[in-house]
């Protein structure tokens, strides 16, 4: 095989971009077979342009127009569709979240691990953005000491409610299973636990619905601990605005903060610890100098991992995030508000199925009724970079 027939399951918001970037020849040795949607307008745009159109996703996956496919439906469908897919012989590449919840993620992990000829890879492109390599440049280096405290204030996710209303699976637990955590704020776990490893535990407080009518989670404030001593806290939300997008990691050797496309690191002159050890005056701090860290943005992030998907499957080497990657997030994302469901601190690793049994009975219990409002085309490509 010299080329990766692709084929996209779901045209929506992320659909479409892929579709777009794709038809365009960005990703090498690739070519876009198929597309496949239940909506009918959603093909539209790309009658005529080569590949061919589903309205079923089944069909797609039988019809050997593909060799592989991107899937970017509502969460609940990733594990029913990729198993799918995988029992199909074809590789997989999904969008956040892998799984609605851990339970379902370890599904789809097995099935793909019983195959291992077939590739599959996980959809988060923060992880090739030059801040957060920087930053993981810095963590590695052991050019911040050992690390005390992270926090990262991420409340610039504004949703109004006519985005609510866009879609029926938005916002509820049937269609899915959360809201600001398993949606907006995936990336930035993920990003989170790249950083700086999966914490030891965690206590989360959620409200449910508090800016705006929806029935899952809409505001967030975590605490997390980590077995080195390092503590830190998550905090995030749709209904503040202006908002705020502020990382800061602090270390023994100094702090680093990412803010407003900046990346500014106050380091010690002498590691606090040995400081602290030798100093005889109650008062002194070490010494700082601040150093202002450049970077530039990635260019076609989505596409940097689709290639690096395409290029494992013709190459055999391991993709950019290997699809069982994709757990960590999601586990971080249900023990948060599991934590806060159950009124407790949530030692790692969550209890899947307990979590699982949680969410199907909210499920159960649901009595919110959602009205459905079509919206305009709005550029969602403002929100990549968080």
């Amino acid at each position: 095989m010299s080329e990766v027939r692709l084929g996209i399951i779901g045209v929506g918001n992320i659909g479409r971009h892929h579709a777009n970037y794709l038809l365009d020849g960005k990703v090498k040795r690739a070519r876009l077979t198929g597309l496949c949607s239940v909506i009918p307008q959603e093909l539209e745009p790309y009658k005529n342009r080569g590949p061919k159109l589903f309205g079923d996703a089944d069909a797609m996956l039988k019809s050997g127009e593909v060799d592989a496919v991107v899937i970017a439906t509502p969460h609940y469908q990733h594990v029913t569709i990729g198993i799918a897919a995988l029992e199909a012989g074809l590789h997989i590449m999904v969008e956040k979240p892998i799984a609605a919840h851990k339970a379902d993620a370890e599904r789809l992990i097995a099935a793909a691990q019983s195959r291992p000829d077939q590739v599959f890879a996980a959809m988060f492109q923060l992880r090739v953005e030059p801040r957060y390599l920087k930053l993981r440049q810095l963590l590695n280096s052991g050019d911040l000491g050992r690390i005390m405290r992270v926090t990262w204030i991420n409340t610039d996710w504004f949703r109004t409610d006519a985005y609510y209303a866009s879609s029926g699976w938005r916002a509820t637990w049937k269609g899915e299973g959360g809201g600001v955590l398993i949606n907006q704020c995936l990336h930035n776990l993920d990003t989170l636990q790249w950083l700086m490893g999966m914490p030891q535990s965690v206590r989360g407080f959620c409200h449910l619905g508090r800016y705006r009518n929806i029935e899952v989670e809409d505001t967030v404030t975590a605490y997390m601990e980590w077995a080195g001593g390092a503590t830190g806290t998550f905090l995030s939300t749709t209904g503040e605005a202006p908002g705020t997008n502020r990382l800061e990691l602090a270390g023994t050797r100094g702090r680093v903060v990412l803010e407003n496309d900046r990346l500014t690191f106050d380091r010690n002159e002498v590691d606090a610890e040995e400081f602290n050890r030798t100093t005889k005056s109650g008062f002194a701090r070490p010494d700082t100098w601040r150093i202002e860290i450049p970077f530039g943005n990635a260019v076609l992030p989505h596409a940097t991992l689709i290639q690096s998907w395409v290029d494992a499957i013709l190459d055999h080497t391991p993709p950019l995030v290997a699809g069982a990657e994709g757990m960590q997030s999601i586990e971080l994302a249900n023990a948060m508000l599991y934590s806060s469901l159950v009124g407790e601190t949530i030692r790692f690793p969550l209890d899947g199925a307990a979590y699982e049994a949680r969410l199907n009975q909210l499920i159960a219990e649901s009595r919110f009724e959602k009205k459905v409002v079509k919206t305009g085309a709005d550029d969602f490509e403002k929100s990549f970079r968080r």
